[in-house]
């Protein structure tokens, strides 16, 4: 990968469907997802690559694995891993290990790192029916921390399950921050990003950002034109070295992201730490 040559990194997109058509998420939360987000293409992980190719940019991309809250069989990391690296110059491959699977899970990451070349985890704690400071998700956390990866934890409302009874079966308050503010003292030398604005905990977010060293905020899921102004303030002062440029692509495409990112008041020597320069460094490229 060429970073000297890329417009832009974005860290937060998603593979949604697997080679063989299996989807990410369940056919009842997937018909919620589309009415709350609008229908969108489910581009392949080989089109994701060439939609970011064309745009001189690179993408993180990840599925998230929620079995044991949903009964739904996540992507598997594998054929994420493994299609991305077929896209070295454009694609970065996370991995969606689900919390629920302890021990298992924590040997898991670490094969997924050593063989796979798998560069992060996204977790999403409302999906996966778990606080990100449960202990029984601990021994996952120490390998990621030992192997120098970060771990990329959904934060705010989410639009799955919205609008289903019950939403859908998804606790909003697991994915509070100050919940991940837990894992960042607990785990001091762990690379967190703290994902999206996080409505309505968008205050507990910076704070947990501007005290703890190592975490980070990925600005993905809304459109930068609905931004809360205490986000953008931070952003362009205190957080300017720990905000990273997210889409949430396919549900928000870059271009339409990037497009309202111009309209932003951003200072100038800002902008590119955002777009590129703080998730090059973050992921060590």
């Amino acid at each position: 990968m060429n970073v000297a040559d890329l417009v832009a990194i974005d860290v937060h997109t998603h593979a949604e469907v697997s080679k063989d058509g299996h989807e990410s998420l369940s056919p009842e939360l997937l018909r919620a997802s589309a009415a709350y987000f609008k229908d969108h293409p489910r581009p392949t992980i080989p089109e994701m690559a060439a939609y970011y190719r064309e745009r001189r940019m690179a993408a993180v991309v990840f599925t998230v694995d929620a079995e044991h809250a949903t009964g739904h069989p996540p992507i598997p990391n594998e054929e994420v891993a493994e299609s991305c690296a077929e896209h070295p110059d454009v694609l970065i491959p996370f991995a969606g290990v689900d919390p629920w699977r302890g021990r298992a899970g924590a040997r898991q990451a670490r094969r997924l790192v050593e063989e796979y070349g798998v560069r992060g985890f996204k977790f999403h704690p409302s999906i996966q029916g778990i606080a990100p400071n449960d202990p029984i998700a601990y021994p996952l956390y120490e390998v990621i921390e030992e192997l120098g990866v970060p771990a990329l934890f959904h934060t705010g409302q989410t639009g799955i399950g919205a609008g289903l009874p019950g939403g859908g079966g998804i606790r909003l308050k697991y994915s509070d921050p100050m919940l991940v503010d837990d894992v960042a003292v607990d785990f001091p030398e762990l690379r967190i990003i703290l994902a999206h604005p996080s409505f309505p905990w968008q205050d507990e977010a910076l704070a947990v950002a501007t005290h703890k060293p190592y975490v980070h905020i990925d600005l993905s899921g809304w459109s930068p034109k609905y931004f809360p102004p205490q986000l953008v303030r931070y952003a362009n002062t205190l957080l300017k070295d720990k905000v990273l440029f997210g889409s949430d692509y396919p549900v928000i495409t870059p271009d339409r992201w990037l497009a309202d990112f111009d309209k932003l008041d951003i200072k100038p020597e800002v902008r590119p730490r955002i777009l590129k320069e703080n998730a090059a460094r973050l992921l060590g490229l």
